[in-house]
């Protein structure tokens, strides 16, 4: 699970206590870079001035989140050997910005599922990329009240993900920027789904 903008892997960690999930491991990296505005905040990149990121394709070329990106990659791969869970039985999930990271990532890995809470793309599928890509089953939480990651930018994920054929659950739920018990329930249901066709 990968947190958010100025936040760090214990914001994240915490979700863990409410999931009634025994046979998960929960695993929390913290982002490289420091937050400009929080001594103990941390960020995988700077977000640009005018917030701005599905109109402008070369942010995916940003110096801070090609690092980040390379270094959960390798992360990411390394976790079969650490910890004896391959790639096919990993769920990458994320909050706001970690939601931005793990669609990044998650759509060129072998990954068992993908969570996107309050989240939003970096910028436009590359269609003809992932096209010959088994894109992993995908839930999308978002807020119809988010004030940070304004509702149409989950629509946009959603939309995006269906045309390329994905299997996709999509909430739109009466709250803000933020993770309410109805996500959590929301996020067990989906998991409860994705280990039975793991198994």
């Amino acid at each position: 699970m990968l947190h958010g903008w100025g936040a760090n892997a214990q914001d994240v960690a915490a979700l863990a206590n409410y999931l009634d999930l025994p046979d998960y491991q929960f695993l929390f990296p913290e982002a490289s870079f420091s937050h400009p505005y929080s001594s103990e905040g941390k960020m995988w990149y700077g977000l640009p001035n005018d917030y701005s990121f599905f109109s402008r394709p070369e942010f995916r070329q940003q110096p801070e989140l090609q690092k980040s990106r390379l270094e959960l990659m390798e992360w990411l791969r390394s976790l079969e050997q650490t910890t004896g869970v391959p790639l096919s039985q990993t769920v990458l999930g994320g909050f706001s910005q970690g939601g931005a990271m793990t669609l990044d990532i998650g759509l060129q890995l072998p990954l068992a599922a993908l969570m996107v809470l309050s989240g939003y793309l970096h910028a436009p599928l590359e269609i003809e990329k992932l096209g010959a890509l088994s894109i992993p089953p995908v839930l999308i939480v978002h807020g119809r009240q988010d004030q940070v990651v304004p509702l149409g930018a989950a629509q946009q994920v959603h939309e995006s993900l269906v045309k390329l054929g994905a299997r996709v659950q999509y909430y739109e739920q009466d709250m803000g920027h933020e993770i309410q018990p109805i996500v959590l329930s929301r996020m067990q249901s989906f998991m409860e789904e994705i280990s039975a066709q793991t198994e």
